[in-house]
């Protein structure tokens, strides 16, 4: 998280709770009025005219869950924000056309639930159908009705609710799914079956009929992570979150003795202990030359957990295509000499990506020579008719790319592109060209960039 590039307010809420870093946090937060609306709710960036309903309850829900503090005055806005926007006086319609008010309605509740400003007459507009709910709304609704006091029949809805997670969990051995999963990857409300499956785990852990489940959902949901994280920054978030909670909880006794690895004939270990390695260890082995077996034993008390992790090195030699497909032509505006590129050139760059399905929050990412400068971003005059209907909330000149970040993208085509100068000579090894929905990583496109040589 801590090499995260993109940088709307999520995901920079996230990353400051994922590292739980508290400088970072303060740091957010000086800079937290700058993203409210007239109305309380947050912009995902600071010159975007309307808030989020979404975002600002996730913002004041990660935060109570962190034990980070919002300025007072601001949190008040933004519960007043979101009392009015479950109320029906602050509308905000879905960025999707589909029917998830009342979802976006119990989740801005449950926000404000966790600082003792929920009520049961929040939810008067509200249709109460939990077993149709995703399971994101379920949860939601678990954690509402824990901390409201004044619902009717309160605990009778609770176990109700409580049945209908249990009935969609299912846990085999180490693997930890949902009935409801390929439902249930809600993105543009920021929701993926990651963040549900620890979001589950913060439940369980609090719930006292959950004690006997929660070790195995921790395994589970640990399960879920790809190449050492969950698929978006929310779930990476929430993770933490409901990690620190479970070791807490369960983890209390203290880990001591000796953790060894042997791989072939190749064995290292690490050893526990204050004056040792409280934090853990990593131990590495090279690829062995035939097939070997892993074997991990601990000696000692506690439990400690092992990861293990294989990495190899695999370039991209040719485009590759998730829900994205990326074109990419360069061409001169200013070019000393015809047959290479110099210092002092002028490029401009077209990109045209093919989206396979409608998406919400998706980033087109462009690697640039070090020590270049994007001097304009968008279609050259005259071009604007074919750039499609994908349009921008917010371009990023950042040292190292020409970030493009949409709110909505459809399905179908769009163009955009930049001008670069060359400042630099040299020799430039980029990485991939890149195009990813956010809150679904799964989706994403690739194509490999050639080397670029600079001369004087």
């Amino acid at each position: 998280m801590s090499l995260y590039p993109y940088g709307c307010l999520e995901q920079k809420i996230s990353k400051a709770v994922a590292l739980r870093d508290r400088a970072l946090w303060k740091e957010r937060m000086r800079e937290l009025p700058a993203y409210l609306d007239g109305e309380g709710l947050l912009k995902y960036f600071p010159l975007m005219r309307t808030g989020s309903d979404v975002l600002t309850a996730y913002v004041m829900a990660i935060a109570h869950e962190a034990g980070f503090e919002i300025p007072a005055a601001l949190r008040d806005r933004m519960a007043e924000g979101l009392a009015g926007f479950a109320e029906g006086r602050i509308r905000r319609s879905s960025d999707l056309a589909t029917a998830d008010l009342a979802v976006r309605k119990v989740a801005a509740v449950e926000a404000l639930s966790r600082y003792g400003k929920s009520k049961a007459a929040l939810l008067a507009s509200v249709a109460v159908e939990p077993h149709l709910w995703p399971t994101s709304a379920v949860i939601d609704w678990i954690g509402l009705l824990k901390r409201t006091a004044d619902i009717p029949d309160r605990a009778k809805k609770l176990a109700a609710a409580q049945q209908i997670l249990r009935s969609r969990l299912n846990l085999q051995g180490t693997a930890m799914g949902f009935s409801t999963e390929r439902a249930d990857g809600l993105w543009w409300l920021m929701v993926s079956p990651d963040v549900n499956a620890v979001r589950t785990l913060l439940a369980a852990t609090d719930l006292e009929g959950w004690k006997e489940d929660a070790p195995r959902i921790a395994r589970g949901a640990l399960g879920r992570m790809k190449q050492g994280h969950w698929d978006t920054t929310t779930a990476n978030a929430w993770g933490t979150l409901a990690f620190e909670k479970f070791s807490a909880a369960f983890e209390k006794a203290e880990v001591s003795g000796k953790t060894t690895a042997s791989l072939g004939s190749k064995s290292s270990s690490v050893t526990w202990g204050y004056w040792e390695t409280p934090g853990g260890g990593t131990v590495r082995f090279d690829w062995p030359d035939r097939k070997e077996t892993l074997a991990l034993g601990h000696e000692g008390g506690g439990a400690p957990w092992a990861t293990v992790q294989a990495l190899a090195a695999v370039p991209l030699r040719k485009p590759f295509s998730s829900g994205y497909r990326i074109k990419k032509t360069v061409t001169a505006v200013e070019k000393k000499v015809k047959s290479f590129w110099s210092r002092g050139d002028v490029v401009r760059v077209l990109l045209e990506v093919e989206a396979q399905s409608d998406m919400t929050w998706v980033v087109l990412s462009d690697p640039i020579p070090a020590g270049s400068a994007v001097i304009a971003v968008g279609l050259e005059p005259g071009r604007g008719k074919n750039a499609g209907r994908a349009q921008e909330a917010y371009v990023e000149r950042a040292f190292e790319a020409c970030r493009f970040y949409y709110r909505y993208v459809p399905k179908g085509t769009w163009r955009t592109g930049y001008t670069l100068r060359l400042n630099n000579e040299g020799t430039f090894q980029m990485p991939p060209t890149r195009a990813e929905a956010l809150y679904a990583p799964e989706m994403f496109g690739e194509i490999p960039n050639p080397t670029l040589s600079v001369n004087p």
